[in-house]
This record gives structure tokens, C-alpha cells and sequence, in this order.
């Protein structure tokens, strides 16, 4: 596995505890960055915590994205433990229920707003006051393909990724001066937990429109999150980078 130089950053990723969070903490670890997991899900969090600790220096702290000030409260106990922070990864997200919009539960379809879009903006929020002092950051949000083409049955999931890729290009124009470099990624459908909130229907839709003709691996999202988390990225900002088997290509 080709590393990148991360020794002596701190980085946060949210959702750590499974799937493409844990992944990109691997990657991460295993580029020299020591790591703060975030998760909401608290047993899950603490195993993989310990699974993870030998690879690195991790911290677990157990939060829920969608309550500003248990951020706030978590950004705190980061840098006191870990002694900064210098990256930010907001992956922590929901599918949602499959449902026609007009028969979309209202509470789920806030749900999916409130931890993927909200969420997002609350971390960051919280956190680039701390890298604005320090004079560098680097901020990597998860969003998804679904937020450029939108995905049918699946308009929550698909507007607050939308909202992502936005918030994105609007935080990037207004941090370019500052040394923080912010970006997101758009992943076709990746083999994770969440599908266990998808009906068979939407996953077969969703791999049928993927060219490469099969899901995404998490180590390939992790990869890609790596580099924009590297100083070596040091001219792209408020991009929006496709990792979707030539789904999309724009």
C-alpha cells in the first residue's frame, strides 16, 4: 500500500466505526497520522478503537453529529488528547429509507438531512476555528454520486448529498486564503452497512448504472481520501472528485 506523508497530523473522521469511516482511519493511520474516531454508535466504536491501535495513535470519542454542541464538545477532548487538529473527514451518514417522495416518511426524510448535511456543517463549523488558528487544515467531505445525478426512492439521501457537494465549494472560495484546502468525493455505491437500509430493488439499480459493473471497494475510497488529506494536495480546492466506476464523469 503506497503511503502518504502524515506523520505529526491529527486528523477526525466521523463514522469511524464501520465501513468507509473505518477505512479511510486505516489509511490514514497508516500514513502517519494519529486519529480521532467518531462515531455515534459506541460499542461499535470502541471495538474498532481497539482493533485499530496498532497501527497507530487513536482516540474514540463517542458523538453524535446532529447535536452542535456534542461537536463542540468532541473537538475540545480531541485536541486535548491528541494535541491538535489538522484534517477533518465528514463521513458520518444515513441512507434513508427507499420511498416516493410524496409518501416519504417525515421524520426519516429529516433524519437523513439532519445527520448527512447538518451534521457536515456542524463539524465543520466547529472545527475550522481551530485550523484557521493553526494556518493550515484539510477538510474531505463524503458525499455521494447520488448528489449530482439524484437517485429515484431515494430523494433525502440524495438532496443532502446535494447540499454537501454545495456547502463544499462554498466553504473552499471562503477559507482559499487561509491555507485550509476543503473537497468532496463522490463515490458510486459502496458495499457497506448502509445497505442494510436499501431494498434489494435500489442496489440492483444502483450497481446497473456503474460502467465497471461492480460496487466500490472502501480501501478505494480510503485511497482517494488519503491524498486529498496530504499536503502533496496543495491546488485543489472545492473540488468534487467522481470515484464511481465511470458512472459519472463530470
Amino acid at each position: 500500500m503506497p503511503t502518504l506523508d502524515l506523520h505529526q497530523r491529527i486528523a477526525v473522521v466521523t463514522g469511524a466505526a464501520t465501513g468507509i469511516g473505518r477505512a479511510i482511519a486505516v489509511r490514514l493511520l497508516t500514513s502517519g497520522a494519529a486519529v480521532g474516531l467518531w462515531d455515534r454508535a459506541a460499542e461499535a466504536l470502541t471495538r474498532t478503537a481497539y482493533d485499530l491501535t496498532a497501527l497507530g495513535t487513536v482516540e474514540a470519542v463517542t458523538v453524535d453529529v446532529t447535536d452542535p454542541t456534542a461537536v463542540r464538545a468532541a473537538v475540545q477532548i480531541t485536541r486535548e488528547r491528541l494535541g491538535g487538529l489538522d484534517i477533518l473527514v465528514n463521513n458520518a451518514g444515513i441512507a434513508g429509507p427507499n420511498s416516493l417522495l410524496w409518501e416519504y416518511p417525515l421524520e426519516a426524510w429529516r433524519e437523513v438531512v439532519e445527520v448527512n448535511l447538518l451534521g457536515t456543517f456542524y463539524c465543520c463549523r466547529a472545527v475550522v476555528p481551530v485550523m484557521l488558528a493553526g494556518g493550515y487544515g484539510r477538510i474531505i467531505n463524503i458525499a455521494s454520486i447520488a448528489g449530482k445525478e439524484g437517485n429515484p426512492q431515494a430523494s433525502a439521501y440524495s438532496a443532502s448529498k446535494a447540499g454537501v457537494i454545495g456547502l463544499t465549494k462554498s466553504l473552499a472560495k471562503e477559507l482559499a486564503h487561509h491555507g485550509i484546502l476543503v473537497n468532496c468525493v463522490t463515490p458510486a455505491a459502496v458495499e457497506t452497512d448502509l445497505f442494510q437500509q436499501m431494498t434489494p430493488e435500489h442496489i440492483q439499480y444502483m450497481l446497473s448504472r456503474i460502467p465497471m459493473g461492480r460496487f466500490g471497494q472502501t480501501s478505494e475510497i480510503a485511497a482517494l481520501v488519503a491524498w486529498l488529506a496530504s499536503e502533496e494536495c496543495s491546488f485543489s480546492t472545492g473540488g468534487v472528485f467522481d470515484i464511481s466506476g465511470g458512472r459519472a464523469t463530470y
